[in-house]
């Protein structure tokens, strides 16, 4: 039997989505308002908008904090804000 020549394709998307859409999708999975998620967390409205949005960063004492609400593990949160931040610098 002849092996099939395979080509690698990398993925490189010409966007980047902030982790905040994650972070949203989940509230709303959870029935989690952005007001109770600020409260939760101890952050401001306007802080927890901003980290939807992409403008300001999910540190990694934010994303010890959404854990602790969404049960998402922070690592995850780390890594999304990572990625997001990474693809913002290649554009």
């Amino acid at each position: 039997m002849a092996r099939r020549a395979t080509t690698k394709y990398t993925y490189e998307p010409d966007y980047a989505v902030p982790p905040g859409a994650t972070l949203l999708e989940t509230i709303e999975v959870r029935g989690i308002s952005q007001k109770e998620l600020a409260q939760r967390t101890g952050f401001t409205e306007k802080h927890i908008s901003q980290i939807i949005t992409g403008k300001m960063p999910i540190s990694p004492g934010a994303a010890i904090r959404l854990e602790r609400v969404t049960g998402v593990p922070a690592h995850l949160w780390n890594a999304l804000e990572m990625k997001y931040r990474e693809r913002l610098d290649r554009q």
